[in-house]
């Protein structure tokens, strides 16, 4: 780990004198404020609560410059987070600022195109303490990931110093010496108390990336791998436990019930962990399962989350614990002069490729699905395959569609945006019957995953059984797809190698290679007819 820690004595400078005055001072709530003391003070005139916070960002996915809307209202880009992220822990000192994976991956270009190095400076300059892998981090393969940690060379950039805070993660191994590739745990002293963090990613990850992006590491059970984490900060005295999990959790409200691997994964792990973020799902949550405090900030930076932690100074343990999930509404502060500064720095060195004009749109153009599973965005997408590889279906998977299109002149940028992994497209053949095996693995253990259709309509029935929830498969022009007919089909290189459990493209034949899928939908959105349109027109129903 020798470039790790070379990359934190250098970044770390500043962040190392305020831990030192942390390490000589606590802080308790009078009246709502944070008041300075002393440790022994505390222990002498019974004062017992030493209060820490943390505050928690997941899925980022290097959205610096992209502003989204909650409630009616802008959220989002790197330079508001970060003003809300600091003044937050301007009121109180005993603040570390964690995350839970997928802070690159997925980006908006102005991350993407320049090697994910801006979204690592970007944390840096924030201030972030401590963090964890998401499945995204793997997305350019293991030696890139590390290289973005613990700095170094690559063939498209100068040498990157890396992150200025330490990754965790106890449940990704090298294959073979089975040695974990990054620290399992990290003990952080507040106030002079220790407090031990632990990181997994979902070991779900192979499946979510192309199989050449793991190659030399193996994925172990979480629970399994955060137990043994546990067992080794109780010997060394360490009874506060946050735990960074890259797994998925859901409430559809503060007061609803909630679901999801992490809500599993609370009532197996360890009692003396306290709290674990969560990540993945881009969803809400804030609730406790079985003693552990569950948080999820919903992703792309809209929200982030902040866990006030009571501590008593003498058992070193926490006997307190609250959460808040902070939506980071634009009207509400201003964004920060650095951070806005630094982003325009980035937008200066890609616009050259990114400001081409690919044509307007009447109307927003979406990807929220509708019940029955279908987008206008998804729609236009998949057409957009079929288009280029000149095939009888196209089948596009809902995680590949990262934004919408916006109203008004669509850009290069925004393409970019709404399809950043740069997956080739991929033709080939499969027989009818295999068309209805792909339609049925949509519905998954815990997953449903719509695919996105171009040339094909069907129907499904909700109350079948996940694996025959398909009734009827018709071709655009109303023929029945026949289960011994072969038929021609476009995915993206993804879905073509079993992403996203879709193992029956891996059975297709006749394939062959097509051009990156970003590069084929700007192509065929020039030749559109202006403006730009696309409905949901009843290619997939639920019936019953």
């Amino acid at each position: 780990m020798k470039g790790a820690l070379n990359g934190n004595a250098i970044r770390k400078a500043v962040p190392a004198l305020i831990l030192t005055t942390l390490f000589s001072a606590a802080f308790v709530l009078d009246s709502g404020r944070p008041e300075t003391t002393g440790i022994s003070r505390i222990i002498e005139t019974g004062q017992s609560r030493i209060h820490v916070q943390l505050l928690g960002v997941n899925d980022f996915h290097g959205q610096l410059n992209v502003t989204r809307e909650v409630n009616g209202r802008p959220v989002g880009r790197a330079d508001y987070l970060a003003a809300y992220l600091k003044e937050r822990k301007a009121k109180n000192k005993n603040t570390l600022i964690v995350h839970a994976g997928d802070m690159v991956g997925a980006s908006a270009p102005v991350s993407s195109l320049l090697q994910e190095e801006p979204s690592i400076e970007v944390l840096n300059q924030i201030g972030f303490d401590i963090g964890t892998l998401g499945n995204h981090e793997f997305d350019r393969g293991v030696k890139e990931m590390l290289r973005l940690i613990r700095g170094g060379f690559n063939q498209k950039s100068e040498y990157f110093i890396g992150a200025g805070f330490p990754y965790l993660c106890a449940n990704v191994l090298n294959a073979k010496t089975n040695s974990p590739i990054l620290p399992p745990y990290k003990i952080m002293k507040i106030a002079g108390i220790p407090i031990g963090f632990i990181g997994v990613v979902t070991d779900d990850t192979p499946s979510m990336v192309d199989s050449n992006t793991v190659e030399g590491v193996k994925f172990i059970d979480e629970v399994t791998a955060i137990n043994q984490a546990v067992t080794e900060l109780k010997e060394q005295g360490v009874k506060a436990i946050v735990v960074l999990a890259h797994n998925a959790g859901k409430q559809s409200s503060h007061d609803a019930a909630a679901s999801g691997e992490i809500v599993e994964m609370a009532k197996l792990v360890d009692d003396e962990v306290d709290v674990m973020f969560a990540g993945h799902s881009h969803s809400y949550l804030n609730t406790e399962v079985d003693g552990k405090l569950l948080v999820q900030a919903e992703s792309y930076g809209t929200a982030f989350s902040d866990v006030d932690l009571e501590i008593d100074p003498v058992t070193k343990d926490i006997v307190s614990k609250k959460a808040e999930i902070v939506v980071t509404y634009h009207d509400s502060i201003k964004p920060d002069p650095v951070m806005k500064a630094l982003i325009e720095k980035y937008e200066t060195e890609v616009s050259s490729v990114v400001d081409e004009f690919v044509g307007t749109a009447s109307f927003d153009i979406v990807g929220n699905r509708n019940e029955n599973g279908e987008s206008a965005l998804g729609n236009l997408i998949a057409d957009s395959e079929r288009s280029m590889m000149n095939t009888d279906f196209a089948f596009m998977n809902p995680g590949g569609i990262r934004a919408d299109i916006q109203a008004g002149t669509v850009t290069y940028e925004q393409l970019l945006t709404i399809l950043p992994f740069h997956h080739h497209l991929v033709k080939m053949t499969l027989s009818g019957d295999q068309i209805r095996q792909v339609l049925n693995q949509q519905w998954q253990p815990g997953q449903v995953r719509m695919l996105q259709v171009s040339g094909l309509r069907y129907t499904w029935n909700d109350t079948k059984a996940g694996s025959d929830k398909v009734v009827d498969m018709f071709m655009d022009d109303g023929a029945r797809i026949q289960p011994e007919k072969t038929y021609t089909v476009t995915v993206t290189s993804y879905l073509a190698n079993g992403g996203d459990h879709f193992t029956v493209f891996r059975s297709g034949t006749y394939k062959e290679i097509g051009p990156i899928d970003v590069d084929s939908f700007k192509e065929y959105m020039k030749q559109f007819n202006q403006p730009i349109l696309s409905f949901i027109d009843g290619r997939v129903q639920k019936v019953h």
